[in-house]
C-alpha cells in the first residue's frame, strides 16, 4: 500500500505520537542520541553534540512528566507560580481558577481539611471523590448511604453515596455536601453541579473560572 499520501497522523502510531507529545519527544532523544552515537565514529564533535541534545531533551521529558504528576496529586507539591503552572486565588468575593494546561480546571480544595485536586465537571451531577480521598478525608461509614450504579465511559460501575462534612476551596465552603464515592475514579476526584449551585454565581472570563459564594469565607493560609 501506498502511504505517502496519507497524513501521518493518521497512521496507528502517528495517532499514537499525536496524543502522547511526551513519548514522541523521548522518541525523538533517544533517536537522537543513537544517531549522534553512529556520527561520533566519523565526526565526534557533531556526534557528542548530538547525543548531548538528545540527553537534554530525555532530561526535559522527565521535569515535564514529574510536573504533570504533581499537578494531578496535591502531596507533591510542586505546582508552584515559579513553574508556570496556573494557581487558584482569592480576589475580594471571588475564587479564580485558571485553565490548566491539559485544557480543564481544576480546583484546590480540602475535604475534611485534607488537600485535594478536583476536576471541575459541569455535566456532572454529583461531585465524585475516588476512595483514597475519602479515607484521607475521614468519610466514617455512618456517611455511607447506600450503592448506586454510576455511569462511566466504559459502562456503569458501583459506587456508595456519601457525605462530605465540609469542602473548602479558596473562600467557599460547602458543608454536608452529597457525593459519590467511585472506585472507578482511578485517583481523580471531581466537582459537579451539585457544588456549583450552591454558589451565588459562577462564570467564565478570558479562560479563568470564577466562582463567587453567597457568604465568602476567609481562604485558607499555609
Amino acid at each position: 500500500m501506498d502511504l505517502s499520501f496519507i497524513p501521518f497522523e493518521r497512521l496507528p502510531f502517528g495517532a499514537v505520537l499525536a496524543a502522547q507529545p511526551l513519548l514522541a519527544l523521548a522518541l525523538l532523544a533517544i533517536a537522537l542520541s543513537i544517531i549522534g552515537g553512529v556520527v561520533g565514529r566519523i565526526a565526534p564533535a557533531p556526534g557528542a553534540a548530538m547525543r548531548m541534545m538528545g540527553s537534554l531533551g530525555l532530561a526535559g521529558v522527565l521535569v515535564l512528566t514529574i510536573v504533570d504528576v504533581a499537578r494531578l496529586n496535591p502531596e507533591l507539591d510542586l505546582a508552584l507560580p515559579q513553574l508556570g503552572l496556573p494557581k487558584q486565588i482569592v480576589e475580594g468575593d471571588e475564587t479564580r481558577v485558571p485553565l490548566g494546561r491539559d485544557g480543564h480546571y481544576w480546583l484546590e480544595a480540602t475535604v475534611n481539611g485534607h488537600p485535594e485536586r478536583f476536576l471541575v465537571d459541569t455535566g456532572a451531577s454529583l461531585t465524585a471523590i475516588a476512595p483514597e480521598t475519602a479515607l484521607a478525608g475521614g468519610i466514617a461509614k455512618a456517611s455511607l448511604r447506600g450503592t448506586i450504579a454510576l455511569r462511566t465511559a466504559n459502562g456503569a460501575a458501583p459506587a456508595q453515596l456519601a457525605s462530605i462534612g465540609e469542602l473548602r476551596a479558596g473562600n467557599i465552603v460547602a458543608r454536608d455536601l452529597d457525593a459519590v464515592v467511585a472506585p472507578s475514579m482511578q485517583g481523580m476526584n471531581v466537582i459537579g453541579m451539585n457544588f456549583l449551585s450552591r454558589l451565588d454565581s459562577w462564570r467564565v472570563e478570558d479562560g479563568v473560572l470564577i466562582l463567587v459564594p453567597h457568604h465568602p469565607q476567609p481562604a485558607a493560609t499555609g
